[in-house]
């Protein structure tokens, strides 16, 4: 594998970040070369925030180019539209989303509509051919009584679904490392993710 480009999207407090700290170490930790990068200056709680993350043999860039992600996962399902052009059909980008919504304040304060799940998913078809849409944090909240790991359980799917070349090995290490405290509840979280 010469290269695998990564757009994590979502909104301050959705673990954005915690997420793409884990896939860049676990990336590390199977022998890629890695580089990151978040595009925001300091998250606030709804605020935007994506996240890229490239690994392969030798990387020289952190940022992913304009239709070149393999995989783009969202938090938050207008995240997704709202970086929608990461992706391309040119090159297969997979759309893997949360269809949990925050609803930002320019729709609550200005009166502006929120779109469906379906216009979403209908507007992301220009740029793939395969868009998934899972009620993870429903599902998460269901088994914790908290959506705050629905971030892990879209990579349990990505992972079981063959959606990204990572190990499972090198994933949980990765998952032990930077979440230390919540370890065990993540790692049952991710495998609930496996099983859908």
């Amino acid at each position: 594998m010469k290269e695998f480009n990564i757009v994590l999207v979502g909104v301050g407090g959705q673990g954005v970040l915690t997420l793409g700290m884990i896939i860049a170490e676990a990336a590390l930790k199977q022998g890629f070369d890695v580089r990151t990068t978040e595009l925001h200056g300091l998250a606030q709680r709804g605020g935007s925030i994506p996240f890229h993350v490239r690994f392969g043999k030798k990387m020289y860039t952190p940022l992913v180019l304009e239709g070149e992600a393999d995989l783009l996962i969202a938090l938050e399902p207008l995240e997704a539209l709202r970086f929608c052009y990461y992706g391309s059909k040119k090159h297969k980008t997979l759309f893997l989303i949360d269809d949990d919504p925050v609803i930002p304040l320019s729709c609550s304060i200005l009166g502006e509509n929120y779109p469906s799940i379906n216009e979403i998913e209908n507007k992301l078809k220009d740029f793939s051919e395969k868009v998934i849409i899972l009620n993870a944090s429903e599902i998460v909240k269901k088994e914790t009584g908290s959506d705050i790991a629905a971030n892990i359980y879209l990579l349990g799917y990505a992972f079981a679904n063959n959606l990204i070349p990572l190990k499972e090995e090198f994933i949980l290490k990765a998952m032990q490392e930077i979440t230390p405290k919540y370890f065990e509840i993540n790692k049952k979280i991710f495998d609930l993710g496996k099983t859908k």
